[in-house]
């Protein structure tokens, strides 16, 4: 089941990234980039409860959802277009004031996100991949704390 899913969520990154934007309204914009984080967060905590010991850890389990948000992570920019800084979203005026930045940090989250997948990939030992794991929560946090409300 991981796999298709992988497979479908990778198909939708690359999809995103060669369609242009074509959102019928800003609302609908902005559910797409929310729906994404979503998904990401929900991998995200499982990935973290297995490293908690919150939940037991799988190998495959957490190296296809390390996949899931790599590939996720490339999804929510093309919500952040122009008009969809208001409406129901948590997002800041900040993030369109400071796109430059804003957009670093999206890519140094697909970077990072990239590394964690790989690192699971290997199957590494619970060490490196709380290291890598740490990174993009890091940035996650990073990001959170300047751009979204409280």
């Amino acid at each position: 089941m991981f796999k298709k899913a992988s497979a479908a969520l990778i198909g939708l990154a690359v999809c995103g990234a060669v369609v242009a934007s074509e959102f019928r309204s800003p609302e609908a914009a902005i559910e797409y980039r929310q729906k994404a984080f979503s998904l990401m967060a929900h991998n995200f905590g499982n990935m973290g409860d297995m490293l908690k010991g919150k939940k037991a850890f799988n190998a495959d389990e957490f190296a296809q959802r390390a996949a899931n948000v790599a590939a996720l992570a490339h999804i929510p920019a093309e919500g952040f277009e122009d008009g969809t800084d208001k409406g129901d979203t948590e997002a800041l005026p900040k993030v369109w004031d400071n796109m430059d930045d804003f957009n670093k940090r999206l890519l140094d989250l697909q970077n990072d996100s990239a590394k964690l997948a790989e690192v699971a990939a290997a199957k590494a030992d619970k060490k490196a991949l709380g290291q890598a794991f740490k990174q993009v929560a890091m940035n996650c946090k990073g990001c959170h704390d300047t751009y979204k409300k409280d």
